[in-house]
């Protein structure tokens, strides 16, 4: 059954008058549970074959940035059009993973850094260095960032970018602290603020639509 509401228009009185009525319409129950069968089955398509990995977002053109992949993210990650990963954890990446990426082209880039808590947290500063020289090279874009939550590690490079993109600290904090919430740590906060850009400036960014 289809409730279908239609409008009609008659003139009372000299001024037009606007009736709404609803029409009932029969329809087979047989053919209303395939129609509803056909529409679950396009929602579980699309719902196991383009799920993005958690905390993904875009960060710049060619730029994404997320937690770390599991295969049921792999069709996702193939509409991304990847051409490298840049991985800031120190344990070895999965084998599935590197199945995934061989099979579609993607060159992998790993700079392990530790995900110690505070007040250990040790950032150092010469791999998000070497990690941003890779950011920035166009050739490896399409290109996503990740760690294992894409909260703090992840924050700290595209925190590094964002200052190197002349945003001023507090937009970069506000970003930061929208992936990583009540995690937020004041280490990394404090070593995206210390950290010098100074050498990246002769890189252009031509990829780039963000300034602040």
């Amino acid at each position: 059954m289809k409730l279908v509401e239609k409008k009609t228009t008659t003139e009372e009185q000299g001024e037009d008058v606007v009736c709404r009525t609803i029409e009932v319409v029969e329809r087979n129950v047989f053919q209303q549970a395939q129609f509803d069968e056909a529409d679950d089955a396009v929602v579980s398509v699309e719902e196991l074959n383009l799920i993005p990995p958690l905390n993904f977002s875009m960060v710049d053109n060619g730029i994404f940035r997320s937690g770390f992949p599991d295969p049921a993210n792999f069709s996702f990650l193939q509409t991304l059009g990847l051409r490298s990963i840049i991985y800031l954890c120190p344990e070895p990446y999965p084998e599935s993973n590197i199945q995934f990426l061989k099979s579609n082209g993607i060159t992998l880039f790993q700079f392990g850094i530790e995900g110690n808590k505070e007040p250990f947290v040790i950032i150092p500063d010469q791999k998000i260095r070497k990690a941003l020289n890779v950011l920035l090279d166009e050739k490896n874009h399409p290109v996503l960032i990740h760690c294992k939550r894409g909260k703090h590690r992840t924050g700290c490079l595209v925190g590094c970018l964002r200052k190197l993109q002349k945003w001023c600290l507090t937009s970069i904090f506000d970003e930061y602290q929208r992936f990583a919430a009540a995690k937020a740590r004041v280490s990394d906060q404090r070593f995206m603020e210390i950290f010098d850009v100074s050498s990246f400036s002769h890189i252009p960014m031509t990829f780039s639509c963000s300034s602040r």
